[in-house]
């Protein structure tokens, strides 16, 4: 399924970093809620080039935890004929997308209410 070594592009792994510094809450979990929050919205990953950059190269159980499994199922449905990397490239862009969403809040309380 998804290789054992994950990484992000610079900038969304900055919009992690910058949401840990106001929150509190780690890289890896804002990333599962993001994931989570780019499939419920409906996003669609389309084949482009994405350059995956960041500094922050973490295994897949640290990046998905307990998700893991759900994570990789439901890359594999909505991306059937993908490769191994290529399925990485779609969850960096998945959760580019849902950080999107989250990327501007400065409190665990605003953060929180939104979800």
């Amino acid at each position: 399924m998804l290789p054992n070594r994950m990484t992000l592009d610079k900038k969304t792994e900055e919009q992690l970093k910058r949401l840990k510094q106001n929150i509190g809450v780690t890289p890896n979990v804002l990333a599962r809620i993001a994931f989570f929050r780019s499939i419920e919205s409906g996003y669609e990953y389309t084949a482009s080039e994405r350059k995956l950059d960041g500094n922050l190269v973490l295994d897949k159980v640290t990046w998905l935890g307990d998700t893991m499994l759900l994570t990789e199922q439901l890359l594999r449905s909505k991306y059937p004929s993908s490769r191994p990397k290529e399925l990485m490239t779609c969850w960096a862009a998945h959760v580019e997308d849902g950080i999107a969403s989250l990327r501007n809040h400065r409190t665990l309380l605003s953060f929180t209410s939104n979800l």
